[in-house]
């Protein structure tokens, strides 16, 4: 029973030191253990996303030679689709470029992609926010677009010197400017949160009277969103109502399936950032 008590008085002191410090020490003293303490966690949490990458290497290695064969055909099949896609990117890449010396255009290359694997995810929040195996020694900031295969994944919110974290498309903190995919017009669209583990979207407000309601209309990021490049997808817009002062629309977007199971991501990082 001793031995409880003193447990249970040593955490309270604890906790009362804790909260001494945090109250009294100076902000930079604070922030300073805050992130030393950011930066010691930051390995540990990427550890089990690259021992799981080390377990697919070897029970791929563990394959038969007829598996191993069969897959490098298909392999093959890929490689070759790839080449010709990848030839056809580079005629219309030198293409543009033409175009553009002509015409004296600025170029369009605005960004870099910084691929980055998924370390984890915030089990307090879950979809709210993925932590990637890449940040500031990769030239990634805190405000840069994030995107993945089904479109916008969030904002990097975030950043330490191996990792950072995204605040995903979902969250109620992802707030963006977009438009209806057609129709230039801004709208806003905002991150509802996650409402069960398969159940996730989004709303959008100060849609245009004039917008008819169509099942599966698509949102796409516009230009005055800044870290984002015009046109990337968002999401479809699931229903669409009246508001009260009868000028505007708000309504529900649903949002791509696979944000629940991203395992790789692209980091756009600005061309003019990079060597900063």
């Amino acid at each position: 029973m001793a031995f409880k008590n003193f447990k249970s008085v040593r955490n309270i002191a604890i906790f009362a030191l804790a909260l001494f410090a945090a109250v009294l020490l100076p902000d930079w003293v604070v922030d300073f253990f805050r992130g030393a303490f950011a930066e010691f966690r930051a390995p540990l949490e990427a550890i089990p996303s690259q021992l799981n990458d080390l377990r697919k290497f070897w029970s791929l290695k563990s394959n038969t030679k007829l598996e191993l064969i069969e897959a490098g055909r298909d392999l093959a099949r890929l490689n070759s689709a790839y080449e010709l896609k990848v030839m056809e990117n580079s005629s219309l890449k030198l293409q543009v470029e033409r175009l553009e010396e002509l015409l004296s255009l600025p170029s369009q290359e605005r960004y870099k992609m910084e691929i980055a694997r998924v370390a984890s995810r915030d089990i307090n929040a879950w979809w709210q926010q993925v932590t990637l195996r890449k940040g500031s020694l990769h030239g990634i900031k805190e405000g840069y677009a994030v995107i993945y295969g089904g479109g916008v994944l969030g904002r990097v919110c975030e950043v330490g010197l191996y990792t950072c974290k995204v605040e995903l498309v979902s969250s109620r903190d992802f707030r963006i400017a977009c438009h209806i995919k057609g129709d230039d017009r801004p709208i806003i669209y905002q991150g509802l949160g996650g409402v069960s583990l398969r159940s996730f979207g989004g709303e959008i407000r100060d849609v245009p009277a004039d917008v008819e309601e169509t099942s599966g209309a698509v949102i796409v990021t516009s230009s005055l969103a800044g870290s984002f490049p015009d046109g990337i997808l968002i999401g479809e817009i699931s229903s669409l109502k009246l508001d009260s002062d009868e000028i505007f629309k708000s309504g529900t977007v649903r949002l791509n399936p696979e944000l629940s199971a991203v395992k790789e991501a692209a980091v756009l990082i600005p061309v003019g950032d990079i060597g900063k």
